[in-house]
């Protein structure tokens, strides 16, 4: 029942900018944090930012800061991740994930374990 689905991944040029989108069903947005993670070759899945529907608060991990802003359109059920400055560093397959998250204790946070994915979308940025 629950679904996500990442898209907007694809080839592009160091410097340039891609805008992932992340499309969900099958649960109550707003009751749910949503992240973006990425895993490149050889290496651990990392966390890349974080975004409570509910109250907006963002989690962004240093991979992201000062590049990517994430966001979410709550009518649409969609987070989205724009990159922009690309490096070939953040080559990867990006997923987006969801796990229950409650408002009022706290702010979003990517450390704790995501229980739902999506099946990934791969960026590759060349040099």
């Amino acid at each position: 029942e629950v679904q996500l689905q990442a898209s907007g991944g694809g080839l592009v040029q160091t410097g340039g900018s891609l805008r992932l989108s992340c499309t969900t069903s099958g649960f109550t947005f707003e009751d749910y944090a949503i992240g973006w993670f990425r895993q490149a070759p050889g290496e651990e899945r990392q966390a890349v930012s974080c975004i409570s529907p509910n109250d907006g608060t963002t989690d962004y991990r240093d991979a992201a800061k000062g590049r990517f802003t994430i966001s979410s359109d709550n009518a649409r059920t969609t987070v989205y991740l724009q990159m922009n400055n690309l490096k070939p560093e953040d080559t990867a397959v990006y997923y987006c994930a969801a796990d229950r998250y409650y408002s009022g204790l706290g702010r979003v946070s990517c450390q704790y374990e995501y229980d739902f994915w999506g099946q990934g979308t791969l960026v590759t940025v060349s040099s």
